[in-house]
């Protein structure tokens, strides 16, 4: 029996998938297998995985609602956690709190119904919490810096800390979380006293606005580059006469030069290679260096 075996039969009462493809969970529709993936619906559950991972010395990869993400076809070694079915949203007075697989857009609604205003931006944006402050998720002008008042995470020794804003240390799609190996598991919100007709306004706006400039009718990792200081790296791709560029399946997008999309059952090699040759056109031509904002992960495909 495998340790992953072993895992599903210590504790039947977590959903664990074993070389389960993640094509199946990510937005690009692409991903090579996890070798345990286990869909926790509790932070006690959480604290259960991680623990028989750290006695077994499995390695911990933890996915939010996989949309700003891809994932190397050799998939991923050790235990792979989806958080998305721990997912509670609540509300008190001007505070709104998520859980870290709640969707965001889930939360603009929740505010919405409370008459709260502020997180309007985020309306359209299809990750979850965890991985919004994860990745210091913003769009439209607004940060998730902007609201986020604090968040739960459990540590690499399994221990749930309260860290405050300033202990999350934000930056541009970046934040503490990142560097200290934490799983998000929660989020709190402050945001301001509103007029819920307004905020619905402000918020089919913005998607109104998104769905008139971004290909959201196919797959897609959503944004891949950040923006470079002084640049857009859309306004790059687009002037380096990109848009339309395909390899395989992933085709830089005719909509908008800021996305990559799933065209035509495209893999995740098909997407790396097509952000090399972006990014190598796109220095050759303007000396500009575009960093991804996707998380790539995952192992590469072994080749016979």
């Amino acid at each position: 029996m495998t340790i992953y075996e072993n895992l599903k039969q210590q504790h039947p009462d977590i959903k664990v998938l074993l070389n389960e493809p993640l094509s199946h969970f990510t937005h690009t529709l692409t991903g090579g297998p996890a070798d345990a993936l286990a869909l926790p619906t509790s932070v006690a559950q959480c604290q259960t995985l991680l623990a028989y991972a750290n006695e077994n010395q499995i390695p911990v990869t933890v996915v939010g609602n996989a949309s700003n993400l891809i994932v190397r076809d050799g998939g991923i070694r050790g235990l792979t956690m989806i958080l998305t079915e721990i997912n509670k949203i609540t509300s008190h007075e001007n505070m709104i709190v998520a859980d870290a697989g709640a969707s965001l857009i889930n939360v603009t609604k929740a505010a919405q119904h409370h008459s709260l205003t502020g997180i309007e931006f985020a309306a359209g944006i299809p990750g979850s919490v965890g991985g919004a402050i994860f990745m210091n998720a913003g769009a439209y002008g607004g940060d998730i810096d902007d609201v986020v008042v604090g968040a739960e995470v459990l540590t690499p020794d399994n221990q749930v800390l309260h860290l405050t804003h300033k202990q999350l240390d934000f930056g541009y799609r970046h934040c503490s979380v990142q560097d200290n190996n934490q799983i998000v598991l929660s989020a709190t919100f402050s945001l301001r006293t509103g007029i819920a007709e307004k905020i619905q306004k402000e918020m089919d706006r913005l998607n109104q606005l998104r769905a008139s400039k971004q290909p959201l009718e196919l797959p897609s990792c959503g944004s891949v580059f950040k923006r470079p200081k002084g640049y857009f790296a859309g306004k790059l791709i687009h002037d380096s006469g990109l848009q339309g560029f395909q390899i395989g399946g992933a085709q830089v997008s005719t909509k908008h030069a800021g996305f990559i999309v799933n065209v035509d059952h495209a893999t995740a090699t098909d997407y790396l290679n097509v952000i090399k040759h972006v990014q190598a056109t796109v220095f050759e031509k303007f000396g500009v260096h575009l960093e991804t904002e996707v998380r790539i992960i995952g192992e590469q495909p072994t080749t016979k």
